[in-house]
């Protein structure tokens, strides 16, 4: 019975996919990727525009956040496609992102997003998290990855490539355009404001230690990137103005509009877009967004069970008074696709 229960729930899902249109449900595939600097492989997700066969499933549902519908490896569609790289948050993972992939993948994209080591739901290992530069270089792994893989790279063009990241993804992503962190203006900085940012790169980091100022102030760029957005980033004070405006590629900057973890939108998202050329720089703030409003959406008890495992998780699932969260990410999806447009027209 439990078998015959299993086949008429998966003919379900074919049906459904059939009757709501199956080329909204992109392709999927998972993948691994040895690196000399980090003690365990990155662990990858992978969404790419696709026909309509494969296994169709969800990825990244728990029941806290829900999960998005994808076709486990489908085949791809023709053709060489933009690829598009996510980094996650603290204390985030791939999946965060997924509501933004699968829309991106339908637009006909390639996403890519990995869980960076010590700083993700599945591993938070003070030395690594320490290991900010690495961050960076996680995302540039990544491409040469999609790019260099016998299979992957026949699906995405290396000349079209952006990154996207939330928070301190959203300081990964300007790291990798450009952006060089100075730690004695990062310690002036949090002398001024009471960014969460602050509090967490003075736990996570060793900002008095010689070696690490050294590795965080290098040049991080990856010249085959010609495009960031950062949904609310975090961190923004211990970039010299100097590399800011000096970056040369696009950037779009998205802010939340509503404050719930003391990371102010003046010293952190709006700071970035003064400091950043204006010339290639747009922003655009949600009035009704919270700084998680860029994750996934949760379910009806997720901020129940957040708030029983840690009091006062439930912030993940906390938005503006105004919109739902499905309505923040349509939004910030279709600002995002207008942003790359405008890159690759």
């Amino acid at each position: 019975m439990p078998r015959l229960r299993s086949r008429l729930l998966l003919a379900l899902a074919w049906f459904l996919l059939g009757i709501t249109g199956a080329s909204a449900t992109p392709g999927f595939r998972a993948a691994t990727i040895e690196t000399p600097d980090r003690p365990q492989p990155l662990t990858l997700a992978i969404w790419y525009p696709a026909a309509d066969d494969g296994t169709p499933r969800l990825v990244g549902d728990n029941p806290v956040f829900q999960g998005v519908a994808i076709r486990e490896a489908a085949t791809p569609l023709s053709g060489r496609h933009p690829l598009v790289v996510l980094s996650h948050g603290f204390g985030g993972n791939r999946f965060n992102q997924a509501w933004l992939a699968v829309q991106l993948a339908d637009a006909g994209y390639v996403v890519a997003a990995t869980d960076h080591p010590g700083t993700s739901t599945f591993g938070r290992d003070p030395d690594q998290a320490a290991a900010l530069w690495k961050r960076p270089a996680d995302l540039s792994r990544v491409i040469d990855h999609l790019t260099g893989d016998a299979d992957l790279s026949a699906m995405v063009d290396p000349g079209r490539i952006a990154v996207i990241g939330h928070s301190l993804g959203g300081w990964t992503a300007i790291e990798i355009a450009g952006g060089r962190f100075d730690a004695d203006g990062f310690i002036r900085n949090c002398a001024e404001t009471a960014s969460i940012a602050c509090t967490i790169l003075a736990r996570i980091g060793r900002l008095q230690d010689p070696d690490w100022r050294s590795r965080m102030a290098a040049d991080l760029a990856d010249p085959r990137v010609s495009a960031v957005i950062t949904l609310d980033p975090g961190g923004i004070g211990g970039f010299t103005q100097a590399s800011l405006k000096g970056i040369t590629i696009p950037v779009l900057v998205i802010a939340a509009g509503v404050d719930r973890i003391h990371l102010p939108a003046e010293t952190e998202a709006r700071r970035l877009a003064a400091l950043l050329p204006a010339a290639q720089t747009r922003v655009h703030e949600i009035a009704d967004a919270a700084h998680f409003s860029f994750i996934g959406l949760c379910k009806p008890q997720g901020a129940a069970i957040l708030e029983r495992e840690q009091p006062g998780d439930g912030v993940l699932c906390r938005d503006g008074e105004g919109r739902d969260r499905a309505a923040i990410h349509a939004e910030t999806a279709s600002r995002v696709l207008d942003a790359l447009a405008r890159v690759w027209r």
